[in-house]
């Protein structure tokens, strides 16, 4: 079944806020900036952590401007937010290097884009096109 109009539109608006997002962290993950460093050393995971979520947060944005694809690319970057929420609940806290919070703001940002993406688009993914 294809999605009304708005459905679309609505998807689009929140597919569009996590590619915006996951697409401007990649610079940083990439490149080594200090504070991504920072961050999977913290946690355990510098460098190939780095590089890995980086990998993943690439394949979900591309996945998410395809338009048959944008669910299983919004699952994939509602899974890697869990980790990084995670994270940040569990061993960098809410504010990371004096960021007041964006970056943690940021994955809140794409994992709750991501819940409504997978529910406006639910059944392009077979597991809960039953629903």
């Amino acid at each position: 079944m294809a999605l009304s109009k708005t459905s679309r539109a609505v998807s689009w608006v929140f597919q569009i806020v996590m590619v915006v997002i996951l697409v401007q962290t990649l610079f940083f993950k990439f490149t080594g900036s200090p504070e991504s460093v920072y961050i999977f050393t913290k946690v355990g995971m510098e460098p190939w952590g780095r590089y890995g979520s980086g990998v993943a947060e690439l394949l979900a944005s591309i996945l998410l401007l395809i338009p048959h694809r944008a669910a299983y690319g919004a699952l994939l970057a509602v899974f890697v937010m869990l980790g990084a929420i995670g994270s940040h609940l569990t061993q960098l806290g809410i504010v990371v290097q004096d960021d007041g919070g964006l970056l943690f703001g940021m994955a809140l940002t794409v994992f709750i884009s991501g819940l409504i993406v997978l529910a406006l688009r639910r059944r392009s993914l077979p597991i809960l096109s039953k629903t």
